[in-house]
């Protein structure tokens, strides 16, 4: 007897935590999907109706991969084709939209008061939790939040400092001149050759990155970049499909791949931080480079509370190794593809830049930090590359509570997309000529660029969580143009094809074919 009790209250026990879980799933997959999608649409928001598990993301990855699949004119729209899913649903329901990311409403957001306010208040609009493939490939500051980002925040900060950018400026250069002489090689025959550049510059900027974040050459370090590259192609397919909790230990090719690339990429990093720990022990490396202002930043926090808890763990430092690595190497080597690309368009903007280079630096020698700040007609051209090709189209973001934004109620759930493509190029702001090159409209500076005299320009975020490395892109940018223009002039290539793509960040899908000519 006593044994047919306990098991029927075994029976029992699993019964109640199966009808439990039966349930999560059920309100997760529908029930909540229903409710939400009635509450919006009372307040006046419009989308294409819930379906089951997917949502939106079968119609958007089909978008997506129509969209990849041919190429568009200079002229033609980008964020058709960088965004399409997102530009066809405010086509079809206006901006007061949302889209189904499988079971959760995304608000699609352009209004640029509001996009400020989402951004401002980053302590109940928080980043969405990452699936386990995406976090990790890159788990740093920017994807953490509340305490946790805030820690991460204080200690990287000093790294970015400008007296600590300056002393990166030589680092910078060598990788400069290093490309300059790349080039010179493929020219010297014919005094001009056709080529890809955006090879060249990806390794300038993966160059760059080694010395200035770990102080060690590209050799060292490319390492990481190849194995990134390849992780980048599975965390695309992931970001494609809803997550299902748990999918990632299922022994999968993808999951299996993915497990062999962390490993990798980890022993390369643990490799990398002990030998700068120790050698910053012994005397023989100064705290110059990223990791060493971290790592010394890290160590003050633990003499300061007397505590080797405190600070940030090896895995921390690991996640913002890798954050280093990604963002460092893709955002800058797509913002000077993109534009080269456009100086070769438009060669009179690209003689204007040349003329100013030339003017205000010379031929020859490394400039400084001051010198290259001078660079007026330069940083209008890069401010409307950003605009025209901002690395990230898009910036989500998730209501952890009930909460209102302007005179938006938002549930507790929902998410938002803040969509900086679809605002860069509105003509509300910009004008008609929002889809056109014109550097011009940055002459007065950012905060006078738009028709609307609206804050509409976010390349880099805005409020608290601002980009923390904007101004070691900035000025990396500004000195490999600057390099780039006292040696070459470039122009389109026949062969070019025109194929803004969306793969983490906006690229040119087929790569750079450009003439290059010595000068």
């Amino acid at each position: 007897m006593e044994t047919a009790g306990l098991k029927n209250i075994a029976v029992s026990l699993v019964l109640a935590l199966c009808v439990g879980w039966a349930w999560r799933v059920l309100n997760w997959l529908w029930l909540r999907p229903r409710k939400m999608d009635k509450y919006l649409r009372e307040q006046g928001f419009h989308g294409n109706s819930y379906r089951f598990l997917y949502g939106d993301l079968k119609e958007n990855s089909e978008m997506t991969r129509n969209a990849l699949s041919k190429p568009i004119n200079l002229s033609d729209d980008v964020v058709m084709r960088a965004s399409p899913f997102i530009h066809h649903t405010v086509q079809k329901y206006g901006r007061n939209s949302f889209i189904w990311n499988g079971p959760t409403p995304r608000l699609l957001i352009t209004d640029p008061e509001l996009i400020k306010e989402a951004m401002t208040k980053h302590y109940i609009f928080k980043k969405p939790m990452q699936n386990p493939t995406v976090r990790s490939f890159s788990h740093g500051m920017a994807s953490m939040n509340g305490d946790e980002w805030a820690q991460h925040k204080k200690l990287l900060t000093p790294a970015f400092h400008l007296h600590k950018l300056k002393l990166m400026l030589p680092a910078m250069y060598i990788s400069c001149t290093e490309l300059v002489n790349n080039w010179e090689k493929k020219v010297e025959e014919k005094g001009w050759c056709e080529f890809d550049i955006a090879p060249y510059l990806q390794t300038l900027t993966s160059d760059v990155i080694s010395r200035t974040a770990f102080g060690s050459s590209y050799k060292e370090g490319s390492k990481v970049f190849e194995i990134q590259r390849q992780q980048l192609k599975i965390v695309m397919k992931s970001l494609q499909t809803v997550y299902i909790p748990g999918w990632r230990f299922l022994p999968t090719k993808n999951n299996r791949r993915m497990k062999e690339l962390n490993k990798m990429i980890q022993s390369s990093l643990e490799n990398i931080i002990e030998k700068k720990t120790k050698a910053m022990q012994s005397g023989e490396s100064s705290s110059d480079d990223l990791l060493g202002v971290l790592l010394e930043s890290i160590s003050n926090e633990q003499l300061e509370n007397g505590s080797r808890n405190v600070g940030m763990s090896l895995d921390g430092v690991i996640g913002e190794c890798k954050l280093f690595y990604f963002t460092g190497q893709e955002t800058t080597s797509n913002l000077l593809v993109w534009t080269i690309i456009l100086l070769s368009i438009h060669p009179d903007w690209q003689r204007r830049a040349r003329e100013e280079v030339l003017q205000v630096l010379g031929n020859q020698g490394q400039p400084d930090v001051d010198n290259l700040n001078h660079l007026k007609i330069v940083t209008m051209i890069l401010h409307e590359v950003l605009r025209l090709y901002p690395p990230a189209h898009t910036l989500t973001r998730k209501v952890r509570k009930d909460s209102t934004l302007g005179g938006l109620r938002l549930p507790a759930g929902v998410e938002m997309s803040l969509s900086i493509l679809l605002l860069h190029y509105d003509q509300n702001h910009w004008g008609e000529d929002a889809k056109e090159f014109n550097p011009e409209r940055f002459a007065q500076g950012v905060s006078n660029a738009t028709k609307s005299n609206q804050a509409a320009y976010f390349p880099f975020g805005w409020g608290p969580r601002i980009c923390i490395g904007q101004n070691f892109a900035m000025l990396e940018a500004k000195l490999a143009l600057a390099t780039i223009l006292q040696h070459f002039s470039f122009e389109v290539s026949a062969s070019y094809t025109h194929a803004p793509a969306t793969l983490i960040t906006l690229q040119p899908q087929h790569g750079a074919n450009l003439i290059v000519h010595k000068l």
